[in-house]
């Protein structure tokens, strides 16, 4: 068993590619491995592994034989899962067909990855130099890859910007890919009075040096037009990215006069038509108002006049019984 052990451990010196990397991986196919060749031959197993391990490194190889750390790492964690299934389900087959199948399947997850890695992750900068840190699927040792500009120069882009007098403006210089840099970097802000042309280094004056990516421009004045320029640098000197804004101050609009004062907008035909059956209903309201109004008012005249007759009949009896009175006193 021992013998059996330290030639599969040897094996596996000799044949690392990406997936063998890992120490978790190298012991995980160790521990099945030795567990298999006491069921099969241990040469019958050593070829297979032998030959696993082979197409893994032609794999990588063609592949540019590199990786990063989140890639390495989704190929570690897909490889295991599909690895702890396999040995999960019953055996169907030799032992030895089960074998080449999970070594096919760790085949295809690697290339997979690496196909995506390549061709979408690996360089990202659309221009500026991006020095990275990746992982050699063959020595696992991990060294440094150097994407470089895809245009011949650094600047990578120009834009204009126009603002009023007193407000402000942001300029931010951030890419996704300057996370991936290897290096410690800073941002340097600069400023020249002249626009974008033929500008020479000795024309703008360094604004700040920061490391954060963005910068706010407070209270413009027409004295700050101009170009600025924000390029990232590593603590060597080396600039990674560069990109320049054309600024233009403009004074603010007047707003003295008084503005015109606002017209309201005539309602819907839709809603004055729904206004038209109380319309129609309001009529007969009012006149049978009025109808009601004048009855009361004749009414109360009536009782008025009564009211006044009777209290005029009353009078006329006091009065005469008054003189009665006095006439019979006299003959008296």
């Amino acid at each position: 068993m021992l013998l059996m052990l330290v030639s599969l451990v040897c094996c596996v010196l000799a044949a690392k590619a990406c997936l063998q990397c890992d120490r978790r991986i190298r012991l995980r196919d160790d521990s099945y491995f030795l567990k298999a060749s006491a069921i099969v031959s241990q040469i019958e197993m050593k070829r297979i592994r032998t030959h696993a391990y082979r197409t893994y490194r032609v794999t990588s190889r063609e592949r540019m034989g590199i990786i990063d750390a989140t890639t390495f790492y989704r190929v570690r964690k897909e490889y295991q899962s599909e690895f702890d299934h396999f040995l999960s389900q019953p055996l169907v087959g030799t032992l030895q067909m089960e074998t080449i199948q999970i070594m096919e399947i760790g085949r295809q997850i690697l290339e997979k990855h690496l196909d995506r890695f390549i061709s979408q992750e690996l360089c990202p900068n659309r221009c500026g130099l991006l020095r990275r840190r990746v992982l050699d699927c063959i020595s696992c040792h991990y060294k440094i890859h150097v994407c470089p500009s895809p245009i011949s120069h650094l600047d990578c882009d120009s834009s204009s910007m126009l603002a009023f007098e007193g407000d402000q403006v942001v300029l931010n210089c951030f890419q996704p890919w300057h996370r991936l840099l290897l290096e410690k970097t800073e941002y340097h802000y600069s400023w020249s009075p002249y626009l974008p042309g033929y500008l020479n280094e000795s024309d703008f004056t360094v604004l700040v040096v920061t490391d954060v990516s963005s910068v706010i421009l407070n209270q413009l004045q027409a004295k700050d037009m101009g170009t600025y320029r924000c390029s990232l640098q590593g603590r060597s000197g080396i600039v990674f990215y560069r990109v320049s804004y054309r600024l233009t101050v403009v004074p603010k609009p007047d707003t003295t006069h008084q503005p015109a004062l606002p017209t309201l907008p005539s309602l819907p035909l839709v809603e004055s038509q729904s206004f038209q059956p109380v319309k129609d209903l309001l009529v007969p309201v009012i006149v049978m108002v009025t109808a009601l109004s004048l009855a009361a008012c004749v009414g109360l005249a009536v009782v008025l006049r009564m009211m006044m007759s009777q209290r005029r009949a009353a009078e006329e009896k006091r009065r005469k019984r008054m003189e009665g009175k006095n006439t019979q006193n006299v003959s008296s």
